[in-house]
């Protein structure tokens, strides 16, 4: 009995190989595609998850920047708020003096112009005098009898302008000119226990004759008490 071998075809077993290779090649290539693609997608996602991060970040820092930009405003305004309110109360502090001023020196001004009056309608007025400033002199003696100067004199003080006209005389001592004779009418506290009493706008005043300066406006007696 005769047996026969299988035959062998060697170019049948390469081709199966080389066809295994093959798709095994394929595949590979295939998943380097597949991966190659998803990597592509992931980075693409990543970058566009970065440039998100980064423009969020940017918006955040430009809101706190906003932020305190408002906060420094609002500060320097409540600071240079306080220096003008403390300017407009001074301002309104002054204005009140200055009405209060004024309004103090409107009533002066009526009870000069009230007592110049009184003065001028008690009798006949006598002129006295030249200069450029003008002031009325009441004269009351020990009778009661009053006599009405209007003085027109250039010196400063009462005294001199009353001595200047000769109506005034006295004696000079350590705190100025003692009246003793007015018009004409002597008054002596060491002989009569009676003096010359001097008023400015119907009050005693402060100081003697020579040293009261003349103020327009103002009116100034002389009594014997």
């Amino acid at each position: 009995m005769l047996f026969l071998s299988k035959p062998e075809y060697p170019d049948i077993k390469i081709s199966r190989q080389v066809c295994r290779e093959n798709k095994k090649d394929y595949r590979q290539a295939n998943e380097r595609a597949a991966n190659a693609g998803w990597g592509k997608i992931f980075q693409r996602r990543e970058k566009m998850r970065m440039n998100f991060k980064k423009k969020s970040l940017s918006f955040f820092l430009c809101m706190m920047l906003i932020v305190a930009m408002a906060l420094g405003i609002t500060g320097c305004n409540g600071k240079n708020t306080e220096p003008q309110t403390a300017v407009t109360q001074e301002a309104g502090q002054n204005e009140e003096a200055s009405e209060a001023a004024t309004t103090e020196a409107a009533k002066s001004e009526e009870a000069t112009d009230e007592a110049n009056e009184d003065l001028a309608s008690a009798g006949e007025v006598q002129v006295l005098g030249e200069g450029s400033t003008v002031f009325l002199l009441s004269v009351v003696d020990d009778k009661g009898q009053e006599t009405l100067f209007e003085i027109h004199t250039d010196k400063e003080t009462v005294g001199a302008a009353l001595v200047e006209l000769d109506l005034i005389d006295g004696e000079v001592g350590e705190f100025g000119l003692y009246v003793k004779t007015v018009n004409g009418i002597t008054a002596d506290y060491d002989k009569d226990g009676k003096y010359w009493a001097f008023y400015i706008n119907g009050e005693y005043a402060q100081g003697g004759v020579d040293s009261t300066d003349i103020m327009e406006g103002e009116s100034y007696s002389l009594k014997v008490e």
